[in-house]
């Protein structure tokens, strides 16, 4: 287990954004009984998923964990990640709308606490002592545990936790940046000696660079491979990313582990990182997420994959 705050997770963080969306209800939750069998915990939404899909209008990810987890009386041994801020019909970090928002989200996930609620993207337009002061104010009253900024740049997340130190208020304790094997010079350059200097809890998304770690988007099978995030991921495609690849298919097969247990493995050692998200639309596409969980990776495999992405 890893720490954020005082919660314990677990070293994959589900990425549950696929659930109302690639994945409908009984295959979510499928995946979720099959990550929690595995020893999963952590688990990562936000209200806002996935409202560009024909016929939602957000919130339903939301909906199908707080199904879940009445169906199975398991709330106490999940640790629920959600977020405020992106939704088209509630937006930003005001005062008034993290509140109304909170409640929205604890009405769908069926339950009476957050345990970890991130502001889903930085509001420039909202003073930072507002969107503090509406975070400590669910702290306080026991709707919230902990408190996360995603998408925020190191400028932004430091004036905010200034903000919050200063006033004497509940601060975020993680941030969630894109960073993977394939996305490293942002988040190296310029928000990990933040997180370092402050112990500030690192929970990366888009683990797996939108599937390309995963070894099923290669010179002359890329184009084979049906997925909504297939464009993105072909991107990746270049003399780079074949290293990637290669190095990952060489451990892949010492190891006995899918090339994407691999790449999470990576992420999960970097320093400030405690759980790296991934996402899967099946259980198939899950087994391959699973061993990560188990997984730690030599200093000499370690350094061949950095090297290699270098």
């Amino acid at each position: 287990m890893a720490k954020i705050g005082d919660l314990d997770v677990s070293r994959l963080c589900l990425g549950a954004n696929v659930f109302g969306w690639t994945a409908d209800r009984d295959t979510s939750f499928a995946i979720l009984d099959g990550y929690a069998a595995a020893g999963g915990n952590f688990l990562d939404t936000a209200d806002s998923y996935m409202w560009r899909a024909p016929g939602n209008s957000g919130g339903e990810s939301e909906t199908i964990i707080g199904e879940w987890m009445a169906s199975r009386g398991n709330r106490d041994d999940v640790v629920v990640a959600t977020k405020v801020g992106s939704l088209p019909t509630r937006p930003g970090l005001s005062a008034a709308n993290i509140a109304a928002a909170c409640e929205d989200s604890l009405r769908r996930l069926r339950t009476d606490r957050i345990d970890l609620y991130w502001a889903h993207k930085d509001d420039p337009e909202t003073g930072q002592d507002e969107t503090a002061e509406a975070f400590d104010a669910l702290v306080r009253a026991g709707k919230v545990r902990e408190l996360g900024a995603s998408n925020f740049s190191a400028g932004r997340l430091s004036s905010a936790l200034e903000v919050s130190a200063k006033a004497g208020l509940a601060s975020y304790v993680a941030l969630q940046p894109h960073y993977n094997l394939m996305e490293r010079s942002e988040f190296e350059n310029t928000l990990a000696p933040l997180l370092a200097e402050t112990g500030i809890a690192c929970v990366p998304y888009y683990g797996l660079a939108k599937g390309f770690l995963t070894g099923k988007y290669r010179t002359g099978a890329a184009a084979d491979v049906e997925s909504v995030r297939a464009e993105g991921a072909r991107a990746y495609l270049d003399e780079r990313g074949e290293r990637v690849l290669a190095v990952l298919d060489r451990i892949s097969a010492d190891r006995g582990a899918p090339l994407g247990a691999v790449a999470l493995a990576w992420l999960a050692e970097q320093p400030t990182v405690a759980s790296p998200i991934a996402s899967a639309r099946t259980s198939e596409q899950l087994d391959g997420l699973l061993p990560v969980l188990g997984l730690e990776l030599t200093s000499d495999e370690l350094a061949a994959l950095t090297a290699a992405s270098g």
